[in-house]
């Protein structure tokens, strides 16, 4: 986005080309300009929305050139290029670049279109390679400045340090502390409730808000090496799919490009958030039965469609052998799961379903 706002030359070439058509004969009302992809990178056609309506004008004929300074500004995803190219030899469109104009239909021309698609996205893999080599250096040297958890800043040495607000400090401390007395990230959210403390959080404006503890802050804080003093880069990796959209996927510590143990101040040992890590590697066994098995199975009715009416979440469904039989109880929890609240409430499942399957068999 930076090139766009600053480097304004090459945009003005491109807006120039509207005279280089008018020249080849093409009226002023019929120039379409797209530029909606600024600050877009040409890798994909998914989030290109530019692109897919260059694409989509030619393919319906509306198009009798198709004008850009170079192929990298148009795409520099060669199956991209490649598939603009079949569609303008298809609907006899040309395409001009500051080298010449070219027929697709033509094989010279469509042979020396493509040889540039290839040479385009090749330059793409060299510019990230160069940059990415380039922070992979400062990161084996753990000079990379990364974002930090709440609780470390970094001062005006650009190094890191613990957060000078001296609420935060403690907070984060007594939240340590009472897991290593507790050895349980659910119980400590609850005494966390029932002594009525907040746990701060970072907003991205820098500034600091202090809310209710929840479970997966506790986690998410727990499994952070940054708290331990040990300076981390890429525990997780980002993928794009094909419908461009970007997930995420953690690795293992030992597939982390940077772990530098005892890199800067924390609030717990590298021994110590190890053996946190143990404790909560422990804690999860009891729920891998429960992960491995066949969602919806059971013979509750209403798994996963009934509503509670207090706070509107939706029941979950536990099982158990009552009297010779497994009986359903439906049941909200979320709110103790999550933040260490009271639960809402647990309804037994034979009454109910034997309601709505009446009223069911009455319609």
């Amino acid at each position: 986005m930076r090139q766009v706002v600053e480097n304004v030359e090459s945009a003005r070439r491109q807006y120039a080309l509207r005279g280089r058509a008018v020249a080849l004969g093409w009226r002023d009302e019929q120039i379409i300009v797209i530029d909606n992809d600024q600050g877009e990178s040409g890798a994909s056609a998914a989030w290109r929305e530019g692109f897919q309506r260059l694409v989509s004008e030619v393919g319906m004929g509306h198009a009798g050139i198709v004008m850009g300074l170079e192929v990298s500004r148009l795409a520099r995803n060669n199956a991209d290029w490649q598939r603009l190219l079949e569609i303008c030899a298809l609907a006899d469109t040309l395409i001009l670049d500051e080298d010449g104009v070219y027929d697709p239909a033509s094989f010279n021309d469509q042979l020396l279109l493509g040889l540039k698609g290839t040479m385009s996205e090749a330059e793409l893999h060299v510019i990230k390679a160069r940059l990415r080599g380039g922070i992979l250096n400062k990161v084996r040297r753990g000079e990379f400045r990364c974002l930090l958890p709440t609780g470390l800043v970094y001062d005006h040495f650009g190094h890191v340090t613990l957060d000078p607000d001296m609420q935060v400090r403690e907070t984060i401390i007594h939240f340590f502390e009472m897991f290593s007395r507790l050895e349980s990230a659910s119980q400590t959210v609850k005494v966390f409730r029932n002594e009525g403390l907040l746990f701060p959080s970072r907003l991205h404006n820098g500034d600091t808000l202090f809310r209710p503890l929840t479970a997966s802050t506790a986690m998410r804080v727990l499994n952070n090496p940054r708290y331990a003093g040990a300076y981390t880069y890429g525990r997780r990796q980002f993928r794009r799919t094909i419908d461009g959209k970007r997930t995420l996927r953690a690795r293992d510590i030992d597939d982390w490009p940077a772990c530098i143990p005892d890199a800067h101040p924390g609030y717990i040992s590298w021994e110590r958030h190890q053996e946190n890590l143990k404790i909560l590697k422990a804690n999860g066994r009891g729920f891998e039965a429960a992960r491995a098995s066949i969602p919806r199975e059971g013979p509750a009715l209403l798994q996963g469609r009934a509503v509670c009416g207090q706070c509107g979440s939706h029941l979950r469904v536990r099982y158990a052998a009552r009297r010779g039989r497994k009986e359903a109880w439906y049941i909200c929890n979320r709110a103790r799961t999550y933040r260490g609240e009271p639960m809402c409430q647990s309804i037994a499942g034979p009454p109910v379903d034997e309601a709505i399957g009446m009223l069911l068999l009455s319609r």
